[in-house]
């Protein structure tokens, strides 16, 4: 995710490395790479043209600290403007209605049924709210047992009238039956088109009148680029929606929608798709993104994945067992899964300062894990609860049955048991570091 904008802004303030002082000459050529690093990057050619003179307004109207090297003051300058450009803070949710009702809208292929699903899933873990799904894409094959898959997935109940077409009749009657059922919230999946219609855009203002949603987001494909800041804008001057949803943004993206979007339809990114999985969903912070774009990282956001499959019990009894040497593979097993939900590995890695350029060029496998998994699986229940009964014979055995090498599990079997001493040694400390940094972690 924007790692093309990264490298060629780290570029253009290098132009400033090693001036002593900030001139309109040095500033002009810098900015003139910043902009075509913006354009490359598919951001709106108005938005680009007055972000650059912006920043070289503040930049030459500044004093310079001598402690502040001109390209570390330009970097300041540039982070702030991005954050301004994508909205300056996070934008929330507003569901006062009983029940609340979130209209979704977007061309189809945008990712609308998935992203409700992830949307109804946050919902239910972070705000401990009761959704309900509402099939109202009544057009496309298969549509209606998407969304019920998906709503399996992250147990959430989904209302469909099969047979249906009247979208308004559905959605009544999806309202009716949250009231009677105390779902407090109604997300509504519409129908999608892969162009803007009339048809389309009539039937989906009909269904905004008719249910008077709370929240209107527009969901859009961040890979389409401009395509996506010009199809917000047609559905932003016909629905006047609340919000924006970036998905895919995981992807090989340019990051033009994200940087453009907010200038050219007035409205908040209020969420990011992050990845296939149903926990891939971020509340969109300007500031934050900033911080990645300019690679600086987002530990933040990390320290929230985390907290996210942070479980405070088990800690302590993780811990208790750690102690006492008793950690085993189904406490591995365990770590392994959590990790898994916090999103994509590479992405992830990125977050923490200094990494995302070190590893750009890396292939970091989201399935390094399966090995692993596949060894401990291929384990008894006895083998798992106690790891020291693992002798040669058991090893070969779970070679076999995982389909991996001898070797292979000598080789886990040696990092466990070196994992083992290390965290023993960690949590044989007073206080240990492990549980303080989950009690601060809790008390964020």
């Amino acid at each position: 995710m924007f790692e093309n904008l990264s490298e060629r802004l780290e570029r253009s303030f290098k132009i400033l490395k090693g001036e002593g002082k900030i001139t309109e000459i040095n500033v002009a050529e810098t900015l003139k790479d910043v902009r075509r690093a913006l354009l490359d990057a598919d951001v709106n050619y108005k938005v680009a043209k007055s972000f650059t003179d912006t920043v070289k307004q503040k930049a030459l109207g500044m004093d310079v600290l001598t402690a502040v090297k001109p390209g570390q003051l330009m970097v300041k300058i540039v982070h702030d403007e991005l954050a301004t450009l994508m909205g300056g803070t996070a934008a929330e949710l507003h569901l006062e209605g009983h029940p609340a009702i979130i209209l979704m809208s977007g061309l189809q292929g945008s990712g609308k049924t998935t992203f409700s699903g992830k949307l109804a899933n946050m919902l239910k873990n972070k705000n401990h709210k009761k959704p309900l799904l509402v099939a109202c894409d009544v057009y496309r094959p298969a549509a209606i047992e998407q969304l019920g898959v998906v709503g399996q997935s992250v147990g959430v109940p989904v209302y469909t009238e099969p047979g249906n077409k009247d979208v308004v009749a559905i959605a009544m009657g999806a309202i009716r039956e949250a009231k009677a059922k105390g779902n407090d919230v109604v997300i509504i999946d519409t129908a999608g088109r892969l162009a803007v219609d009339e048809e389309m855009m009539d039937e989906i203002a009909t269904l905004k009148e008719a249910v008077k949603p709370d929240e209107t987001l527009f969901v859009v494909d961040s890979m389409t680029g401009q395509d996506a800041v010009n199809t917000a804008k047609e559905f932003n001057d016909r629905l006047d929606f609340d919000g924006v949803v970036l998905t895919k943004l995981d992807g090989d993206t340019r990051g033009g929608a994200a940087l453009s979007i907010r200038t050219v339809v007035t409205k908040p990114i209020k969420f990011i798709g992050t990845g296939e999985k149903m926990e891939a969903i971020d509340v969109f912070h300007p500031e934050r993104m900033a911080d990645r774009i300019l690679g600086m990282g987002d530990i933040v956001s990390l320290v929230e994945r985390a907290q996210e499959q942070f479980d405070e019990k088990q800690a302590k009894e993780l811990e208790k067992k750690i102690r006492k040497n008793k950690f085993d593979f189904n406490d591995f097993m365990a770590q392994i899964q959590q990790i898994k939900k916090m999103g994509n590995l590479k992405d992830l890695a990125a977050m923490i300062p200094g990494v995302g350029k070190a590893i750009k060029d890396i292939d970091i496998d989201d399935n390094v894990f399966k090995g692993i998994e596949a060894i401990i699986n291929s384990m008894t229940p006895a083998e798992r609860t106690n790891p020291a009964i693992i002798n040669q014979s058991r090893r070969r055995r779970i070679a076999k049955g995982s389909g991996t090498s001898l070797d292979d599990v000598n080789r886990l079997m040696k990092q466990f048991d070196q994992m083992r001493k290390m965290m023993k040694m960690v949590a044989g400390t007073p206080n240990s570091k492990m549980l303080q940094m989950a009690n601060a972690m809790r008390r964020r």
